[in-house]
């Protein structure tokens, strides 16, 4: 079969549009990794309540305000790239992740990726198999994960994300923010 020049156009623009996303996944799984790999080392350091063990934990509150979040909590940091540098701490509960940006941050909440990837991907990817689980009668419409984002003036100042039930979510928001918000500094420059 011989291809016309606009169809062997056509063609090469799609093969160029798939080896970008390709390249663009494969720099989200290397992120992955590296967070996990910082993860894992700042877990293996520290004297940490392992993710295991912070389901079976009992809070006196169920919606803690940051302070007593801050307290009651396990702290993460969240770094940036290959440059190690802290953007946020990720403070762990039972119930809830508050993710906090350094002051020295400042990024608005309108920058990608944190909507198109972290909220409407990530989270809420989450949402609908909780909404699911809501359905099937596995847990309650109130145990639905859903997330608040506090800002000073148009700068997002800390991101929470409540009812993540599940101790593989708490990894997954951490290395997805952390991700994200790399992202948005260098959308930023």
């Amino acid at each position: 079969m011989k291809l016309s020049d606009e169809q062997i156009h056509d063609i090469l623009k799609i093969k160029d549009h798939i080896l970008n996303e390709i390249e663009k996944y494969k720099q989200e799984i290397e992120m992955f990794e590296k967070n996990l790999g910082i993860l894992n080392s700042v877990l293996k350091e520290s004297s940490f309540t392992k993710a295991s063990d912070l389901s079976t934990k009992q809070t006196k509150s169920s919606d803690l305000s940051t302070k007593q979040t801050k307290s009651d909590s396990t702290k993460i940091p969240l770094t940036r790239g290959s440059s190690g540098e802290i953007i946020a701490n990720a403070y762990v509960t039972p119930t809830q992740v508050s993710i906090v940006l350094n002051d020295d941050i400042d990024l608005d909440e309108n920058t990608p990726p944190l909507k198109s990837f972290f909220i409407d991907r990530i989270i809420a990817d989450m949402k609908r198999k909780d909404s699911s689980d809501v359905q099937r009668g596995k847990i309650q419409p109130d145990s639905v994960i859903n997330y608040v984002i506090n800002k000073n003036g148009s700068h997002i100042r800390e991101i929470i994300v409540k009812n993540y039930r599940q101790k593989d979510r708490v990894n997954e928001i951490i290395n997805t923010a952390a991700w994200s918000f790399s992202r948005m500094i260098e959308n930023t420059k």
